[in-house]
């Protein structure tokens, strides 16, 4: 029964026989939450991500799958993935009150976290892995690969004990190594030629220069934003001349909510030194030509944007009052 819900988990992933392969994203694999309380509440949580862009999330009240993308089911249908639904919201309650059983046995005590993330990878089209790793606590507790379980190395005996209960369901297991590394490489490639439009789509980068005073006195923290570039492959440094800065710092690639990246990449400098630095931005879609902003120009986009606009509109100003005196 502990295995039941791992075995819907993986069964919820449509099949497919597209061989047309983009190489990104290269990754599918869900990854279910089970929180716990206390012995009489509990709450769960799941998502399917493709790499790391979520197209799957789960509502827990209805017990169906939430499609964030009108190609999140591949080449599955509305009815079969209504069929796959129902028994696995039965199963993710089931294995609520399964851990609640167990507790004790496994020497756990509330509140405890466990997380999931099973799902396989692809290579030139070709599977070349799948996996099932379980933590509790955020901390790994057990790995499902090649039909076979092993203990994490800090799990001490509950690792173990789980490996040794999945002995006694070795039907349930063999079925889920299938599933994972024959259904899921099958479903990957069906959703990834089911979203490839939107998936290949390149959206050039807007960048833009700002400063926050740090807390050593005479400082300044220079920020360069990116934002808005798809896909997530992006390099910005900030420069002198043609010599990059070590101090450049670069954050964690953040989502935007349509789908596009946003990243904040940092500077700390002396106030008086702040002159002749420049961020500079690389990425697929602009080709050759990078992106440079000069720290202390903050207006020269503007000016640029300037000088060809007013022109033009004067020009057009000119040739429209000569056409309605003629007129």
């Amino acid at each position: 029964m502990l295995l039941l819900p791992l075995l819907l988990l993986v069964v919820i992933l449509p099949g497919g026989d597209n061989k047309d392969m983009f190489q990104w994203p290269t990754s599918y694999h869900i990854i279910p939450i089970w929180t716990f309380a206390n012995s009489s509440w509990a709450q769960n949580q799941g998502s399917g991500w493709l790499d790391d862009l979520q197209i799957q999330g789960w509502d827990s009240d209805l017990g169906t799958t939430i499609f964030l993308k009108s190609w999140s089911k591949g080449n599955f249908s509305d009815e079969e993935m209504t069929e796959l639904q129902d028994p696995f919201g039965v199963y993710f309650i089931g294995f609520t009150r399964v851990v609640q059983d167990h507790v004790s046995e496994f020497q756990v005590e509330y509140p405890f976290v466990i997380q999931v993330i099973a799902g396989c990878e692809l290579h030139s089209g070709e599977a070349i892995g799948s996996s099932l790793r379980g933590a509790l606590g955020g901390l790994d507790f057990v790995r499902i690969q090649n039909d076979s379980c092993v203990p994490a190395p800090n799990s001490g005996s509950r690792g173990q004990k789980f490996c040794a209960l999945m002995t006694q369901y070795q039907g349930t297991s063999n079925i889920i190594e299938r599933l994972l590394s024959e259904t899921c490489p099958r479903y990957l490639l069906g959703v990834l030629d089911a979203g490839k439009a939107e998936l290949q789509k390149q959206v050039k980068p807007e960048a833009w220069l700002s400063s926050n005073t740090t807390p050593g006195p005479g400082h300044l923290l220079l920020v360069c934003h990116v934002s808005g570039f798809y896909p997530k492959p992006v390099w910005v440094m900030w420069m002198r001349g043609e010599q990059e800065q070590p101090g450049t710092q670069q954050g964690d690639i953040m989502p935007n909510a349509d789908w596009t990246w946003y990243l904040r990449v940092t500077l700390d400098v002396a106030a008086g030194e702040a002159a002749g630095l420049s961020c500079r931005l690389k990425y697929s879609s602009l080709g050759e030509q990078d992106i440079i902003l000069y720290w202390g120009h903050p207006a020269s986009i503007s000016l640029i944007l300037v000088a060809i606009i007013v022109p033009s509109l004067i020009l057009s100003i000119c040739l429209a009052l000569w056409f309605w005196r003629c007129w």
